[in-house]
This record gives C-alpha cells, structure tokens and sequence, in this order.
C-alpha cells in the first residue's frame, strides 16, 4: 500500500505591504516583508491514480473541492511542466479562514507541491517547481519555502530567507471574507515616492523592539480600501491596540486578517484569552510568527 505523505500549510502574514504601482497588464507590484505562523492547514497525500481532492476541517465548505481549488490548480501546473508526474489523492484539513489575507490557499498549494516533490524524488529547490508555484498565484511561491522573506514585483521576486526573531503575535479575523482583487480595485496611490524597504536593516533586527522600529516605518497600504470593503477590520485593529502590551497592530495582506505583536508568547497568549471573552464570534488565534 502506498505511504500517504504529510506537510503542514503554515499561514502567511505580510509583516508590511507597499503597493508601487499598477501594472500594464492590470497587476500591482508590491513589497512586502513576509513571516509564517506556526499553524495553518495540513495537507495529506497518498501517491497513486488519478488527481482527486477531499476537504475536512472547520472551514472545509468555504474552502471548495472543486477545479478552482489550489491544490488542484498546483498539481495541474507541475503536470504540465514535468510530463508523466505520478499524482494521487490530497486530504486537506482547512483550518485556517478563507479569503483571510493569510494566504491559506497559496499555502496548501504550495504545501502540494513540496508533496509531489517528496513522491516523485524531486529537488526542493527544482526550478519547476517554481514555476508551477508562479503559474498557480502570486503569493505560492513564497509560501513554497515558508521561511521570513521580502517579496517584490507581483510576488514572483523573492529574496534569500531572513533571520527574523520569533515575534509572539495574536492573529484575529471578524468574521469576513475579501478577494484581494476587490481591495486592490479600491487601493488609491499614496502622495509622494514610497520609502524603499532597507533589507540591510532586517539582520540587525535581532531583538523584538528591532523589529518593531522596522515595521513601524512600513505600512500596509491595503488597510485603507479593505476597511471600506469590511468596516469591521477597524474595530479589530482598536481592538488589538487596546490591549496591554501591544506594540503594534497591522492588517495582513488583504485583509481582513490582523495581527498585534507583543513581547512574549505568554503575553499574546493573554491577549488572546481576553480578547476571546470580549468578541467570542472572532476567529483567533495566537501563535509565533517566524519560520513556518
């Protein structure tokens, strides 16, 4: 019987989001210093026959099984790229909320792909590998070596993996769903040049107060169209910066995930707690942000 093959899909949060500009083509380019959550979705595999795909988990039905998943669509693009590649029946376990900013489903695409690596004896570093990930969507290449990066152009540009401290972090969604192309329909460009991200300064940020110096001068320039999407990002945002010992509270990629970073882990776990009591419809969760 064939050994089905396990990889976790840890969540993606954009530490910072600079939006430069809009493309010919319709796409953004972006810059954004990216870290990955110690939990996520978990995607299993078993190699042999045809291509199918079952979901569970809490959030399995707004995940859907159908040709537009992307574990479906990454496992498509490799068949392409490396003809005669062995496939096989994925379980995915959705736990992570859908359309979140979170990359969740750039992450069990990029976790199905590290699976077919591992079942065809593929190089994790197979250039197409990545060029399924690319075909696939923007943030799958990233998401395919969760490990802190900056990404440029329309995600495709990665740097080499930066030393990032672990930073303790409450990540809080209200309860709402936004496709990212309708927050960056509504992204307006900012007045004056957009400040470079200096990646020089991330390997002198080795400490948590580093970090948020770091962050403080780099926002999320989608938090202003996704609030007018889904006003309740707003309320999350106060929310987080309410609660003691926060030093920063930030919008993820498109939203409506947020995040607040705090000092310790036992400190986040707290805020969670309270926050919990407070707002108990919100999915939460707290957790180290860092390598996946």
């Amino acid at each position: 019987m064939p050994v089905a093959l396990v990889e976790n899909a840890p969540a993606k949060v954009n530490l910072t989001l600079r939006v430069l500009g809009r493309r010919g083509d319709g796409y953004h380019e972006i810059e954004s210093l990216v870290a990955f959550a110690e939990f996520g979705d978990r995607l299993t595999f078993t190699p042999g026959g045809e291509l199918a795909l079952t979901l569970r988990g809490p959030n399995a039905a707004q995940a859907g099984e159908g040709a537009d998943n992307l574990v479906r669509k990454a496992a498509h693009a490799l068949a392409q790229r490396i003809p005669g590649v062995a496939l096989g029946a994925f379980v995915l376990d959705k736990r992570l909320p859908v359309a979140a900013g979170i990359g969740g489903g750039s992450a069990d695409a990029a976790a199905a792909l590290r699976l077919l690596a591992r079942a065809n004896d593929l190089a994790r570093d197979d250039q197409r590998l990545y060029a399924a990930a690319r075909a696939t969507g923007a943030d799958v290449p990233v998401c395919l070596d969760p490990r802190p990066r900056l990404m440029q152009g329309i995600g495709e540009k990665l740097s080499a993996p930066l030393a990032l401290p672990m930073l303790p972090a409450v990540l809080v969604n209200p309860g709402a769903a936004l496709a990212t192309k309708d927050v960056f329909a509504g992204w307006t460009k900012a007045s004056g040049p957009a400040v470079a991200f200096d990646l020089s300064a991330v390997t002198k940020a080795t400490r948590y107060e580093d970090v948020l110096r770091l962050l403080t001068a780099q926002p999320n320039d989608l938090e202003s169209a996704a609030i007018a999407l889904a006003p309740g990002i707003a309320a999350v945002l106060a929310a987080l910066r309410a609660l003691p010992g926060c030093g920063l509270a930030r919008m993820s990629g498109s939203g409506p995930t947020c995040f607040g970073l705090f000092a310790s882990a036992a400190a986040a776990r707290k805020a969670a707690r309270l926050l919990r009591v407070e707002y108990p419809h919100w999915w939460m969760k707290a957790s180290t942000l860092g390598d996946g």
